[in-house]
C-alpha cells in the first residue's frame, strides 16, 4: 500500500508562498499517524520541527498527531495543509520565568526602598508580612511548576511569554511592589495600623488556601500519566464543589492578601486575575460537560454555589 499526500501552506501560515520546501509532496507505505507526517516534514526541513508545525485538512479540521490519516479522512491523493506556528518555546520554560519576576521584583522594591522613595523610613509589620506571603506564593509556584504539574501541550509560540509575563511582571511584580512597600504604609502610618488578629486571621486564610492550591493540584497531576494527554474526570477535594477549585484557592488567597494589606494596587490584581481564571474555568466547565457524559452536573465552573 502507498500513500502520497501533497502539503500546502495554509492561510495565515509563516510559511513563505515561495518556499524551498513547500509545495511538498509525502510518500508511504502504510497508514500513518499525522505525528509520523510531521516527522517527515521535520527531516525534509529541520526548521519546521514537530511543535512548530500544525496540519489541518481540507475541511479545516487539525486532526489529534496520534490519528491516523484515515482516521481523518485523508486518502492517497489528497492535499494537506501545513501551517508554521513560528517559533516555540515550552510551557514550564514559560511558567518559570513568569513567576520569577516577582521573586526579584519585590526584593528589588522592598530592600531599595531608600533609592526607589528617595526617603529613609521603616518597614511596618503588615509591609513585611506581606513581602514575605508574595515570595512564599511564587517559589511554590516555581516549585509546582518543576515537580507537579503535567502539561498538555509541550510548547507555546515563543512571542507569548511578553504577553504572559506583563500580569506577573508588572500587575503582581512592579504594581502591587511600589504601592505597597512605599512609606505611605511604613511603620507609624496610619494606613499600617492593624491589629494582630486581624493580621493573623488574613494568614491563616492565605496559607489554608494556598495548601488547599496544592492539594487540587496535585489531584489534577494524577489525573494524567507522565508523556500523555490523556483526561478524566477528577474527584476529591474541591473538586465536588467546581470543575476549577485550584482557580477559586487561589482567587481566595489573593483576596486575603488584599484584605490584610487593603492595598489597591493588590485588589487591582485581584480583579484582573479573577477576571482571566473565570474565562478559563467557564471553557473548562464546559468541555468537561461535552466530553464526559456522565460529568456531575451540580458543579459551578470557579466559585462553589454561585459561578
Amino acid at each position: 500500500m502507498k500513500l502520497v499526500i501533497a502539503l500546502r501552506p495554509s492561510k495565515g501560515s509563516n510559511t513563505p508562498k515561495k518556499s524551498s520546501t513547500f509545495p511538498l509532496t509525502l510518500e508511504f507505505d502504510k497508514d500513518v499517524t499525522i505525528q509520523e507526517v510531521k516527522k517527515a516534514i521535520a527531516k525534509k526541513n529541520p526548521k519546521y520541527y514537530i511543535e512548530r508545525q500544525k496540519i489541518s485538512t481540507t475541511a479545516n479540521l487539525s486532526p489529534d498527531d496520534s490519528a491516523l490519516l484515515s482516521e481523518a479522512n485523508i486518502t492517497d491523493g489528497d492535499t494537506v495543509y501545513f501551517k508554521d506556528l513560528g517559533a516555540q518555546i515550552g510551557w514550564k520554560t514559560v511558567f518559570l520565568i513568569e513567576y520569577a519576576g516577582p521573586i526579584v521584583i519585590h526584593p528589588i522594591f522592598y530592600y531599595l526602598g531608600s533609592f526607589i522613595y528617595g526617603s529613609t523610613f521603616e518597614h511596618s509589620k503588615m509591609q513585611t508580612v506581606a513581602f514575605f506571603l508574595v515570595l512564599f506564593h511564587f517559589l511554590k509556584r516555581e516549585v509546582e511548576t518543576l515537580f507537579v504539574h503535567r502539561f498538555s501541550h509541550g510548547t507555546m509560540p515563543f512571542q507569548n511569554v511578553f504577553k504572559n509575563s506583563f500580569h506577573y511582571h508588572v500587575l503582581s511584580g512592579v504594581n502591587i511592589a511600589f504601592w505597597l512597600y512605599g512609606p505611605w504604609y511604613g511603620k507609624g502610618s496610619e494606613n499600617a495600623e492593624i491589629s494582630k488578629l486581624f493580621m493573623f486571621i488574613c494568614v491563616f486564610v492565605f496559607f489554608f488556601a494556598e495548601f488547599s492550591n496544592l492539594l487540587t493540584h496535585i489531584t489534577l497531576r494524577n489525573l494524567r500519566p507522565a508523556g500523555s494527554r490523556v483526561r478524566r474526570i477528577p474527584y476529591g477535594y474541591g473538586f465536588d464543589w467546581v470543575s476549577c477549585p485550584n482557580y477559586f484557592f487561589e482567587t481566595v488567597a489573593w483576596v486575603a492578601f488584599s484584605v490584610m494589606t487593603n492595598s489597591y494596587a493588590a485588589w487591582f490584581f485581584v480583579l484582573v486575575a479573577y477576571g482571566q481564571m473565570y474565562l478559563w474555568a467557564v471553557k473548562k466547565h464546559q468541555n468537561y460537560l461535552k466530553e464526559f457524559k456522565d460529568y456531575p452536573k451540580n458543579r459551578k465552573a470557579i466559585i462553589p454555589f454561585v459561578v
